[in-house]
């Protein structure tokens, strides 16, 4: 495998997973792929996770689970810098037909756990929609070449249920709000989803905030600080981030995009 990323600690760590899922699972593997901002190229090593896919043929059973979970162990304990920052989806072919988030659960590794049951929603067509743009085949086919295609509006759909669905009710969490992570989080997801519904188009949290700093002045300060933000500064700015999420909230509901 060629490096995929200017950085060559995490391209240590790619061929690690790479190969290590490729001995474990063998002939089960479809493709194995990155994404997230280091296929976007706006990657922060400051405070950017690791994101990646695998694509299996069949689901994994009970003792290739456990061999997965010690793989991300091993690769966490040797590289404590990437501990709790990489999230990997282990998903079924059968599963990628469906372009609404399917019934069935799938693996997913993050915060240093394996999930074995973990449902998708509304993510699943967005990060789909941008696997197949920007995504970085490391093992196997392109991605794009595993999935229907996927139609814009779906991906602005599934953005503006997101919005109300996953991080609306965050107004109401304040233990969750009082996290400086989750906060400069928040943020910079915001500009996202405001992007993709309101220019109709999904972009990287970098370019989606230079564009709402620009479309929408009076976040600048806040955005600005949300990009900013590094593991080990606080951010104390959670009116302010509530405000943005109801401000959104206002924006997406104007585009009536859900009626």
């Amino acid at each position: 495998m060629k490096d995929a990323t200017p950085y060559p600690a995490i391209n240590i760590m790619l061929t690690e997973w790479v190969e290590g899922v490729k001995r474990l699972l063998g002939k089960n593997i479809v493709g194995l792929y990155l994404s997230g901002s280091l296929a976007y190229g706006d990657f922060v090593p400051e405070r950017s996770d690791i994101d990646l896919q695998a694509v299996v043929r069949s689901p994994l059973t009970p003792d290739e689970l456990g061999l997965v979970e010690q793989l991300h162990k091993n690769i966490e304990q040797r590289c404590p810098q990437w501990a709790d920052r990489i999230e990997c989806s282990y998903v079924p072919l059968e599963l990628l037909r469906e372009l609404r988030p399917p019934a069935k659960p799938r693996p997913w590794w993050g915060f240093g756990t394996l999930y074995a049951e973990a449902p998708a929603g509304n993510e699943w067509i967005i990060n789909h929609y941008l696997l197949s743009q920007h995504g970085i085949a490391l093992e196997g086919l392109a991605f794009n070449e595993l999935i229907p295609p996927i139609d814009i509006h779906d991906v602005r759909q599934a953005s503006a249920r997101d919005l109300f669905q996953e991080w609306m009710p965050k107004i109401y969490d304040s233990a969750w709000l009082s996290n400086s992570h989750y906060q400069s989080y928040l943020v910079l997801n915001l500009c996202r989803i405001l992007h993709t519904v309101v220019e109709g188009e999904p972009r990287s949290k970098q370019v989606a905030g230079q564009w709402a700093k620009a479309a929408y002045p009076q976040w600048q300060n806040l955005i600005e600080e949300a990009e900013k933000w590094a593991y080990g500064d606080e951010m104390k700015r959670q009116a302010d981030a509530v405000a943005f999420l109801q401000f959104a909230v206002d924006r997406v509901n104007e585009t009536k995009l859900l009626l």
